[in-house]
């Protein structure tokens, strides 16, 4: 089982763009309910950071959102709106109250 984080920094104008695009992902998460899944994306308090947090345990390893025509929108002009690009990180659990079964 892998989870993955991944942070960046959007320009302050292009904040609710991401967003829009973001809800596109998670409408198209809830029409397709792809097994395996587990996906949270947080704003931080600056307003302008975003961190998303995946959760992936698939027979064969893959990663579903890799199969959301939404998520692939998002990402095509992510280097365009960020201040700071996508960091993404495996990590590790080390510790969950009700946040990943």
């Amino acid at each position: 089982m892998g989870k993955v984080v991944v942070r960046y920094k959007v320009k302050p104008e292009r904040v609710e763009e991401n967003e829009r695009l973001i809800g596109q992902v998670y409408e198209e998460l809830a029409e397709s309910a792809p097994e395996g899944l587990r996906y949270a994306t947080f704003r931080l308090d600056d307003g302008v950071s975003f961190v998303h947090i995946a959760s992936i345990d698939t027979a064969d390893g893959s990663n579903p959102l890799r199969g959301i025509a939404a998520f692939a929108e998002f990402g095509r002009d992510i280097a365009a709106r960020c201040d700071e690009p996508p960091v993404v990180q495996d990590s590790q659990l080390v510790g969950s109250y009700g946040f990943f079964t």
